[in-house]
């Protein structure tokens, strides 16, 4: 295993599992918007959270950004200065999310999650969602987003079969255990899952439409992407 799997695998089990009872305080007259599963897909004003490396090291200085450019991966979609300031520039909390949403209950305004979800086995997805309508305040919004099993299969049904096995169904990246899918979603799974954890009003949205704030900038992939809003009621 090379030395860059070692530390991927160390700050997300490791030490994911050593914070995993932390809670972040929030100010109830800030709005607050939390980003599950963000990857480097930010926006300024949300709190970003997975257990990735790059988030662990998001608070250190400049320098250990530069040294780490390199071996994360992230060279391979940003440029050097793109990823010092992706990281400088925005807030990140370093959480692994299988533990759940270090949020206290009702205090949350706005989650957003692109291209998470597929990421987590069936169940573990769906403890997220229940987490997600636990730290939701009474009419918070969340909104997300997923490869599409229904454009999956539109592949394979025109004959791309490679593509949709090696896009959706076998993703590996030797650089993180979180590339993996370990499930898929259409509109109606999906919709089941947030009905079940208590989300009413549930929608299908288009790519940057909807009620959630910023999905001008944080929305991606459109061509594969289902996006989902729902609101959380009493």
């Amino acid at each position: 295993m090379s030395m860059m799997r070692l530390l991927i695998e160390f700050s997300t089990k490791y030490i994911g599992k050593f914070k995993r009872n932390r809670k972040v305080k929030t100010s109830s007259e800030d709005v607050v918007k939390i980003n599950l599963g963000c990857g480097l897909a930010v926006a300024k004003g949300w709190l970003n959270i997975d257990g990735s490396l790059n988030t662990l090291i998001a608070s250190l200085p400049n320098f250990v950004h530069r040294l780490a450019y390199h071996a994360t991966g992230a060279n391979r979609y940003y440029s050097g200065d793109q990823y010092c300031s992706l990281l400088g520039n925005h807030r990140f909390v370093h959480h692994n999310l299988v533990y759940g949403i270090p949020f206290d209950d009702q205090s949350v305004d706005f989650i957003y999650s692109s291209h998470f979800l597929e990421h987590l086995d069936k169940d573990e997805a769906l403890s997220l969602l229940r987490e997600s309508h636990r730290v939701l305040k009474t009419g918070g919004v969340i909104r997300v987003s997923v490869p599409d099993l229904s454009y999956a299969i539109s592949l394979y049904e025109t004959g791309n079969v490679e593509e949709m096995l090696e896009m959706y169904f076998f993703n590996e990246d030797e650089g993180s255990n979180f590339s993996r899918h370990k499930y898929m979603y259409d509109f109606k799974l999906l919709k089941i899952k947030l009905e079940a954890v208590g989300f009413k009003h549930v929608i299908r949205c288009s790519y940057q439409q909807g009620m959630t704030p910023d999905i001008d900038i944080l929305d991606n992939r459109p061509e594969d992407s289902l996006y989902l809003e729902a609101i959380k009621e009493k």
